[in-house]
């Protein structure tokens, strides 16, 4: 492991976590070719400190809203701050349920068959289509609408599908406005990731850390900056109904990793 493959790891974990297209299932196809992601521990916390670096790239560009809802939160009068966070826990349920009890089926799925893959980025590539081109919306969330949005996270689970592309494009055919809808993919996903990177750690047996630190601070910084970058460019995106290119470039892929699958 040395400083570039760090570099570049951070890049694509940073881009793709936020923009509509993937990161599992482009670091499986960017795998299949250079074989970078050996399955070692040093490699698995580089893994995890990407994932929290862009974790905290979310928080950062919602800071304010972050702070806005916890404050309200610790008010005893219902207030929206609390009707969020009931939304969000209702969206993790079905996320946490498939990754509970379907734990070993979810290893098969990034097991590298890229032929699958270039299915579900065919797949996603649509559903942004469709979402890109449905009229702006302007219903609320309400228990059902999350619960549905948090399936369709379950989903983007699955290599080749956009967590942020699916639960965005969801929230836009139930209704919700474009803005609200990826704000509320972005929050969302906060406590899930956490939550999945200490579960990982915790399931790390005689884990052993041998990684040049300078390695992790490369990889940390890039995702973060970069996850900044794409957070704000997203944002604008969804708003500006520009999902059909996206659409069109996971189209290209999906049919590069059906070649080659």
């Amino acid at each position: 492991m040395n400083y570039v493959f760090s570099f570049l790891l951070g890049i694509i974990q940073g881009f793709t976590e936020f923009l509509p297209i993937s990161s599992s299932g482009h670091l499986q196809i960017i795998n299949h070719f250079f074989d970078f992601l050996n399955k070692n521990e040093d490699n698995f916390f580089l893994t995890i400190v990407l994932h929290f670096a862009t974790c905290l790239s979310t928080i950062v560009i919602f800071k304010k809203k972050i702070g806005h809802i916890f404050f309200n939160a610790t008010k005893f009068k219902k207030n929206s701050s609390h009707t969020f966070l009931y939304f969000v826990f209702i969206s993790m349920i079905p996320a946490v349920i498939v990754g509970f009890f379907l734990d070993h089926i979810i290893k098969l799925l990034f097991s590298g068959n890229i032929f699958l893959i270039g299915l579900m980025l065919i797949f996603n590539s649509f559903i942004l289509l469709i979402a890109d081109n449905f009229k702006e919306g302007k219903k609320n969330l309400n228990t059902l609408r999350a619960f549905l949005i948090g399936v369709s996270q379950a989903i983007g689970i699955i290599p080749g599908i956009s967590r942020s592309g699916i639960t965005i494009s969801t929230s836009i055919l139930l209704g919700i406005k474009r803005g609200e809808a990826a704000i509320f993919s972005f929050l969302m996903v906060i406590p899930l990731i956490i939550g999945s990177v200490i579960k990982s750690i915790l399931d790390q047996e005689n884990f052993n850390f041998n990684l040049d630190f300078s390695i992790l601070f490369i990889g940390f910084f890039t995702a973060f900056f970069t996850g900044i970058i794409a957070c704000k460019w997203m944002l604008h995106i969804v708003e500006n109904f520009k999902l059909k290119y996206f659409s069109f470039y996971c189209i290209m892929i999906g049919i590069i990793a059906l070649s080659f699958g």
